[in-house]
């Protein structure tokens, strides 16, 4: 029996949504099946007031033995590094989290301003938000870059806005039956089973993209989204076209650009207007580059792949 603590700071609840929609294996399956006892979720959790205070005491102290604890949102500072904006249980979120953190066995973000601070760390961030050991690119966030849980390991980044929710559960899985060893983490500290491979791969437009054959409104069924909406799939870390959403889709199946939301920077370009959906280029070359491109490669590729178009690449091929 796994012991789990879900707690929410500076969010929308995007990712709690997303975790109770989940499927392989569902939120009910982790206590049905792996015998996870979730101590309370601000979405499930049945104690209130002075009820829940003393159970948070009690994992403080460690009376009660804390194996998991996720966070979702951001952590807020302000005003003045007090923390004083979010407060929950009669204190600071910001001084529980400090505190859990030193008596968990495992800590695990989930979504983007968890991880990096997401949209609520966008400048100018009047917050103060940080995410739980990243600010953004920055190594440090609330827990300091040196931060390791009782296990040995530092925070583990499910990134998304929000996370998938088999990316959620079957972390949490992993954890909770003893398998965190196997986890190799990447550079920001997310799983590398899910965020190795890019949002481009799978994706039923790639050949389009080999083509250069461009999508100019959302929701065609023929046209990559790269060349000119601003999709970023083929510079993001992310199996989303591989693990489908519901089992059924995704944004750049559905005719929508990837905004690269699990990576540090998202969102990018600050939400500036006209760029979020708009692809950036200097002379008609596009600002960021597929990972591995550089420039040159690029003008000779695109070259090489409007010669060699074959004319269906034009054609709406696809019926869903």
């Amino acid at each position: 029996m796994a012991n789990l603590l879900w707690l929410q700071g500076g969010a929308c609840s995007g990712n709690t949504m997303s975790f109770l929609n989940a499927e392989e294996p569902s939120a009910c399956d982790l206590v049905t099946d792996f015998g996870i006892n979730v101590l309370w979720h601000p979405s499930l959790g049945m104690e209130l007031g002075e009820n829940l205070q003393k159970m948070m005491k009690a994992l403080v102290s460690g009376e009660i033995p804390l194996d998991i604890f996720v966070f979702e949102g951001s952590v807020v500072n302000a005003p003045g590094g007090t923390g004083e904006w979010n407060r929950f249980a009669g204190r600071p979120m910001k001084d529980w989290v400090a505190d859990l953190a030193k008596v968990s066995n495992f800590v695990v973000a989930i979504g983007d301003c968890a991880t990096w601070g997401g949209i609520p760390a966008t400048a100018p961030n009047p917050s103060d938000s940080v995410g739980l050991q990243f600010l953004k690119r920055a190594h440090g966030g609330a827990l300091g870059a040196g931060y390791r849980s009782k296990a040995g390991l530092p925070v583990i980044n499910v990134p998304g806005c929000p996370a998938h929710p088999d990316w959620i559960t079957q972390i949490v899985v992993a954890v909770a039956t003893g398998r965190a060893g196997d986890l190799s983490l990447d550079e920001f500290q997310r799983p590398k089973t899910f965020f190795t491979s890019f949002t481009q791969t799978g994706c039923t437009r790639n050949m389009h993209f080999a083509y250069k054959v461009s999508a100019t409104e959302f929701g065609q069924r023929k046209g990559c989204l790269f060349y000119d909406l601003g999709c970023r799939g083929p510079m993001t870390h992310s199996p989303c076209n591989r693990i489908l959403w519901n089992r059924q889709s995704s944004k750049t199946r559905a005719g929508m650009p990837c905004m690269g939301c699990t990576e540090p920077e998202f969102p990018f370009f600050d939400l500036a207007p006209g760029t979020v959906f708009k692809t950036q280029t200097v002379m008609g070359v596009p600002k960021d580059m597929p990972t591995g491109v550089d420039k040159t490669g690029y003008i000779k590729l695109t070259a090489a792949a409007k010669a060699a178009s074959p004319a269906w690449a034009e054609e709406e091929i696809f019926v869903v």
